[in-house]
């Protein structure tokens, strides 16, 4: 730390500069964040000072969260569920996992995740001292319920089901694992951290959320789809006896119990969710996430014509593209300033998130410069 204090407009300054080495997001094909709508930067900034860790000096930010997660649960079928706004999928999925565990009993106990599941299982299995079974995937690369059911035993604390995978945005059999979960009498988890915000509006037919009785508590990240600040994640039980499930004594503080995995809880990420929630409504969101499907259907039609198919047929705004060499190809387009990602062995390819910030025209020079590097490799 500096010995003199340094003036604020120099400070400013210089971390202007430091921004300046950051990537754009005009560019990023390989993140499932966006930049946040003005009205959540608005929100966020009137609530910087709040702290939801300790709600009972700040009763007005409490009732935000608490309609943010009302409003969060009648989006996934559930209006009475409860939660949080948490930091994000991660934190989501560790403390519905917990809940599991402290309500199964089972200390050491395992879960049953897709092997397409988010790599924050595998943080959970080493924080939670659980077994993560990791269950195959069928030709459709949604979690095979045979291999499921061969896993499970009377140790399973819970069963996962992804709505929206993370490489390939595919919705896992959610009510055949509502089945399972029914029948063995456990706790089924769906991370919708991705797809909660996409698949309530998209006209699919899928049952993955709360309607579906079996489903104990669903991740879903207001950050991500949302356009909500970072970080803003969502949990939601379906009632209030998972919740309890997390409860901690906090003897120095406004309330007696926390449920949540973080102390200090910014007030701001809740506020911003809120507002771009009921600015946008219904209506905002399906014309946004029509926006992101018509540019992931253009994108598809471009690779086509290049030759190039996607592994499956997009379920949402996640594309993976199929291509000779993928880390290679990968490399190449890294050079001209296209960040993309590939997604996991055995089924490598170039794995495309189409984001509000992306554009068709940027889609048109990307395919542009794929078709080169594909004919240069070739």
């Amino acid at each position: 730390m500096r010995e003199r204090s340094l003036p604020a407009d120099e400070v400013i300054a210089s971390l202007a500069r430091t921004k300046e080495h950051d990537y754009s997001y005009d560019r990023f094909f390989s993140t499932m964040c966006s930049r946040p709508h003005p009205i959540a930067v608005r929100a966020h900034d009137m609530f910087l000072e709040t702290n939801l860790g300790d709600p009972g000096l700040f009763p007005g930010t409490a009732g935000l969260e608490e309609e943010t997660v009302r409003m969060l649960g009648e989006l996934l079928g559930c209006p009475q569920a409860q939660g949080y706004i948490s930091t994000g999928g991660t934190e989501s999925n560790i403390q519905a996992v917990r809940a599991a565990k402290n309500r199964s009993g089972k200390r050491e106990g395992n879960i049953i995740v897709p092997a397409s599941a988010h790599f924050s299982f595998d943080k959970i299995g080493d924080l939670l001292s659980l077994e993560v079974r990791k269950a195959e995937l069928d030709s459709h690369l949604r979690v095979d319920i045979s291999s499921v059911e061969a896993l499970i035993d009377e140790q399973t604390a819970a069963l996962v089901g992804i709505a929206g995978t993370t490489e390939f945005g595919q919705v896992d059999p959610i009510e055949e694992l509502a089945d399972i979960a029914s029948e063995w009498g456990i706790h089924l988890h769906v991370d919708a951290a991705f797809g909660g915000f996409v698949l309530p509006f998209l006209d699919n037919g899928l049952k993955w959320d709360f309607s579906l009785p079996a489903v104990s508590s669903i991740t879903i990240d207001p950050h991500k789809m949302g356009l909500a600040t970072i970080p803003a994640g969502g949990l939601l039980f379906r009632n209030q006896d998972c919740m309890n499930a997390l409860e901690t004594e906090t003897h120095y503080l406004t309330r007696a119990k926390q449920t949540s995995l973080t102390g200090t809880r910014s007030g701001a990420s809740a506020a911003a969710a809120y507002a771009v929630m009921m600015h946008l409504g219904r209506e905002g969101f399906r014309e946004m996430v029509g926006y992101c499907m018509e540019l992931t259907r253009h994108l598809v039609r471009g690779a086509r014509e290049i030759g190039v198919e996607p592994l499956i047929e997009p379920v949402m705004n996640v594309v993976a593209l199929q291509v000779p060499q993928p880390p290679k190809v990968r490399e190449r387009l890294m050079d001209r300033d296209w960040h993309v990602s590939m997604t996991r062995e055995p089924k490598r390819a170039l794995r495309l998130i189409l984001m509000t910030h992306m554009s068709h025209e940027n889609i048109d020079l990307f395919l542009a410069d794929l078709k080169e590097i594909l004919a240069d490799i070739n």
